[in-house]
């Protein structure tokens, strides 16, 4: 799957640049993170805080595709973006390796070690760190 097939499948389109929404999309990400952050990485806990980061993440691409003018729709052409568009291959597969951790945990009931878990947390944030460089 590349861009083209993003746009014409719909799961991504171009659309005026939507900078007002691109900015609350940034305090919800940073409210995730804050949370993620809080909330103490217990057995109980990781999955939660594993969910959180990713999402404080992707909420974080979606203000960042905003900016450039396109609403996405699907977490796939989130990797083709960071890819294609935004031209950060390297961000893109580490998005999409996490995006299949946070799947397999959180749709697939797969079991995580507290260690396991922390290294995930630990990518996240950088992965967060890196993609509010480029915005």
């Amino acid at each position: 799957m590349n861009w083209k097939d993003c746009l014409q499948k719909r799961e991504a389109k171009q659309m005026k640049p939507d900078m007002e929404m691109a900015k609350s999309l940034q305090e919800t990400s940073s409210n995730k993170a804050i949370s993620s952050s809080e909330l103490k990485l217990r057995p109980e806990t990781a999955a939660a805080k594993i969910s959180l980061s990713y999402d404080a993440v992707r909420e974080f691409l979606e203000s960042l595709s905003l900016k450039k003018g396109f609403k996405i729709y699907n977490h796939v052409c989130y990797t083709i973006f960071l890819k294609e568009i935004i031209k950060e291959s390297d961000l893109a597969e580490e998005f999409d390796a996490l995006r299949k951790i946070r799947n397999d945990v959180n749709y697939y009931g797969k079991s995580i070690s507290l260690e396991e878990a922390q290294h995930v947390l630990t990518r996240l944030n950088a992965l967060l760190r890196k993609i509010k460089k480029l915005s």
